[in-house]
């Protein structure tokens, strides 16, 4: 039998890094209106400059800065009006001291001007043009290649792809990418109590939550649950899911049965279809002590027991698996929000305390207010905006002392 301590959560991740480190990631290729919420398998560098030209921010008059000098609202600067630029044509037109040109927003601006005069500020009367405000050089214009340089990092590897980066490349001329292939996931939950949540749960019985909240952060962090189950605590009927997941997932996630109950098997099944088997049998964190890590050599399968409780499975999930996707994706990690804590907070000796947080905005700072609750209650993480960490070797937190709050993701 094994005699495995309680980790760390810095103790297991280490251990899990050390295994993990064989994995050969796959790459996909997508178009990319495909792509949102993929990750980038490589560094994207611009086929091009953005914009390829000078282009006018606002609708209004290209001029020479210099020749704006001391015009207001009673003293204008009279200025020759000397032609138009079209929108989406090339300007074939040039601007000359005591000159200006009309350019519509975002139309390309003619030679020799260093700057726009809004329209709300000059009023044209024939061939002249009336300037009531000075302007410098640059005002109202994006020079070609402000935005990206042709050759330039555009977008860098591990960016998880949004509505922006598609926007960009697509700016770019961009139109497929290079994405990491999502891990498989294996989410089995167990237990005698559960039903699916179709289901009526008859007295004694509740509706199975982590299979359906596992599946959506496994999604949040680059995997795929291909497969889910709610399974009796059958120790027989467990092991032969968790073989037969085996041969389809990178990762087996067992939900429920990692405590020291007559009926949790989690451990004991981890170690007879793999070898060699679990590394880790206990967190010191709360919540989610009953925490099981486990890897077969072989195979390069890890599989996690994860407590019953859908406060402990989803906080381990997050602090575990959301950080193993930062290493294997070359992820940035989520920034922290600065914020002052509203009332004590007890840590626990010897864990590390995840307390789920609402950040408030009073006065110019954001306030994190505790959401206190038990494990077995979902509306400790629906009313929360984040989580703090108290470290295992702090007593608690003060009133007013700064935190830092970990946002749980969109």
């Amino acid at each position: 039998m094994k005699l495995l301590t309680v980790d760390t959560i810095e103790q297991a991740r280490e251990k899990l890094a050390d295994r993990v480190k064989s994995w050969t990631l796959k790459t996909d290729m997508v178009p990319v209106d495909k792509a949102p919420g993929c990750i980038l398998a490589e560094d994207i560098f611009s086929p091009c400059s953005i914009p390829s030209y000078r282009r006018s921010t606002v609708d209004g008059y290209a001029v020479l800065a210099c020749d704006t000098s001391g015009a207001g609202e009673g003293i204008p600067v009279i200025l020759k009006l000397t032609g138009s630029v079209l929108i989406g044509r090339q300007a074939d037109i040039k601007v000359s001291s005591g000159e200006c040109v009309y350019v519509p927003t975002g139309g390309m601006l003619p030679q020799g001007a260093d700057a726009m005069v809004m329209l709300e500020y000059s009023e044209a009367a024939g061939a002249y043009l009336s300037v009531y405000k000075s302007v410098a050089p640059g005002a109202g214009i994006i020079e070609e290649g402000e935005d990206f340089q042709k050759g330039k990092l555009l977008l860098k590897k591990g960016t998880c792809i949004r509505a922006q980066e598609t926007g960009a490349l697509s700016a770019a001329g961009i139109l497929n990418v290079s994405v990491y292939a999502s891990l498989s996931l294996a989410i089995i939950s167990t237990g005698d109590e559960l039903v699916s949540p179709e289901q009526e749960p008859a007295p004694g019985k509740i509706r199975d939550v982590n299979t359906s909240a596992l599946k959506a952060l496994a999604k949040r962090y680059g995997c795929n649950a291909a497969i889910s189950q709610v399974l009796p605590d059958d120790e027989a009927v467990l092991e032969n899911a968790v073989r037969s997941a085996m041969t389809a997932c990178d990762i087996i996630i067992i939900s429920g049965g990692s405590s020291k109950g007559d009926r949790d098997f989690t451990a004991k099944i981890i170690d007879s279809v793999s070898k060699p088997g679990v590394f880790t049998h206990g967190l010191a964190v709360k919540p989610g002590k009953p925490t099981i890590l486990g890897w077969d050599d072989q195979n390069k399968k890890l599989f996690a027991g994860l407590p019953g409780h859908p406060v402990s499975a989803m906080m381990i999930f997050t602090t575990i698996f959301g950080w193993l996707s930062e290493i294997l994706f070359n992820k940035q990690p989520a920034f922290p929000v600065p914020a002052r804590i509203s009332c004590n907070v007890p840590g626990a000796p010897g864990k590390t305390v995840f307390m789920p947080v609402v950040l408030e905005l009073q006065g110019g700072f954001y306030l994190a207010k505790p959401v206190f609750g038990k494990a077995g209650i979902i509306s400790t993480l629906t009313d929360a905006d984040g989580y703090i960490i108290i470290e295992r070797n702090k007593e608690g937190i003060k009133q007013d002392e700064s935190v830092l709050v970990y946002l749980f993701q969109e």
